[in-house]
């Protein structure tokens, strides 16, 4: 096996553990705050949970896929290395980004969802005439 090959194999069983990793943890946190949302739904909640997860397994696999190639070859071990962290730093990245991504979408939601249950607006007590030039 060269090193090229084993920088490659080594760089998917790390996206792919940080990825499971990720997403799991998204999935345990996710289902009360989606359970909120919901209204105390909680069929409702698993199912959307499951959803955003299966989502973020194919947005960040497929990215891993892709971004797979190198693009030179690797004489050393250092430059294995190196190669290395930047692929895997790169899908860090990008994991990240899906996490706040994720966090805006629930936040909107939830935002919606207490609008929905707010008091109507109160009333104005006064009332101020405006006057024509």
């Amino acid at each position: 096996m060269t090193i090229g090959i084993a920088t490659y194999l080594l760089y998917l069983a790390i996206s792919i553990a940080l990825t499971v990793w990720v997403a799991r943890t998204l999935h345990k946190s996710g289902r009360i705050f989606l359970v909120d949302v919901f209204h105390g739904n909680e069929p409702l909640a698993d199912s959307v949970n499951h959803l955003l997860v299966v989502g973020f397994y194919l947005v960040n696999l497929g990215y891993v896929s892709l971004a797979l190639k190198l693009g030179y070859e690797i004489a050393s071990p250092k430059e294995s290395i190196e190669a290395l962290s930047v692929k895997v730093g790169t899908v860090l990245l990008v994991l990240g980004g899906m996490h706040f991504f994720n966090l805006f979408i629930f936040s909107r939601m939830r935002h919606r969802a207490t609008m929905r249950n707010a008091p109507p607006p109160v009333y104005p007590d006064a009332f101020t005439p405006v006057q024509e030039v």
